[in-house]
């Protein structure tokens, strides 16, 4: 077979072609879930992580290994658990009597998708190992820094519900998270599907890869070149402006948080086939990239619901 032609030597239209039928295959294994699944390939193809708040047997995993194998990419899973330590994570230095030095064993991170199974489990010098990772691609051990693959995407989970034992994200490891969103019960005609089917694992360990890692580099590549207009950049200032000054919010949006809302709107713009964005673009994400970077008064409510408020209180020119 013929090697497909990476992403950076499609035309537009064959990119989003492309694009469109890994998102189907994606859906034909995680039912009922569409936007979700747009979401994570946002996440992806902005160069950020995605965090899934949600209980136990949703799809968390299955959409991690669905895209992994859809895109391509080398795949590993970490369940974090309260004994797990950053050397498990990010690999160690063990002594060669041959060499008579140290040699590095790269750890689960050095994979180009990472499952971070209920990540805050693990105790805060475990969640720490990570940082560096997630913000720099990179990771540094006995002074050495050793480069991460390129992609590197991780999705990492959390039950929102079940807090026993569980050491809540730092808000700087929460800035980490381009988006996060929540999968939810699949609807009735989706779980219908999803009991009278086969096995989402048999059918992940069936599925053909449709791009690769280059596919996925020019992808982002791509996202890159979607335009925001002036118009648009001064909404976004405009949402970051209120929400630091909006009633209940003790903590606003950074611009950092700005940046990541136009990457996350440029990529969803693309996967929509636009080579622009549009202020929809940005009201359709701004849950997902900002309500998790608000820190809210205790009397205010859940950070979504301040999320949507700032949201409906800024109008667009």
């Amino acid at each position: 077979m013929a090697a497909s032609p990476t992403a950076a030597d499609m035309l537009p239209d064959a990119l989003r072609l492309t694009l469109e039928r890994a998102q189907a295959q994606v859906n034909s294994l995680v039912l009922g879930k569409v936007q979700e699944v747009r979401l994570a390939f946002v996440a992806l193809l902005a160069g950020g992580h995605l965090l899934i708040e949600d209980l136990p047997g949703l799809g968390k995993t299955t959409l991690a290994r669905a895209m992994a194998t859809t895109l391509g990419l080398d795949f590993q899973r970490v369940q974090f658990t309260s004994d797990l330590l950053p050397a498990d994570v990010v690999g160690v230095s063990v002594f060669d009597p041959q060499t008579r030095g140290f040699q590095f064993h790269p750890g689960p991170v050095f994979a180009q998708v990472l499952l971070a199974d209920e990540i805050n489990r693990a105790p805060p010098r475990t969640q720490s190992a990570l940082l560096e990772a997630m913000a720099e691609h990179q990771v540094t051990v006995d002074g050495t820094t050793h480069a991460l693959p390129d992609p590197f995407f991780v999705i990492a989970t959390q039950n929102p519900v079940d807090l026993a034992g569980t050491y809540p994200l730092p808000d700087s490891q929460l800035d980490r998270f381009l988006l996060r969103l929540a999968l939810g019960y699949p609807g009735e005609a989706a779980e219908r599907d999803l009991l009278a089917g086969v096995d989402r694992r048999d059918l992940i360990a069936q599925t053909m890869p449709l791009l690769g890692a280059e596919d996925v580099i020019g992808a982002k590549r791509a996202v890159q070149n979607v335009h925001a207009s002036e118009a648009l950049i001064a909404y976004v200032q405009a949402l970051l402006a209120r929400s630091r000054k909006h009633p209940g919010v003790r903590v606003g949006l950074s611009p950092r948080a700005g940046l990541a809302l136009l990457r996350a709107a440029r990529a969803y713009a693309l996967l929509l086939g636009r080579s622009h964005v549009l202020p929809e673009d940005v009201q359709a994400l701004f849950g997902a990239v900002a309500a998790h970077r608000l820190v809210a008064d205790a009397e205010a409510g859940s950070d979504a619901s301040l999320a949507k408020a700032i949201l409906h209180s800024v109008p667009v020119d």
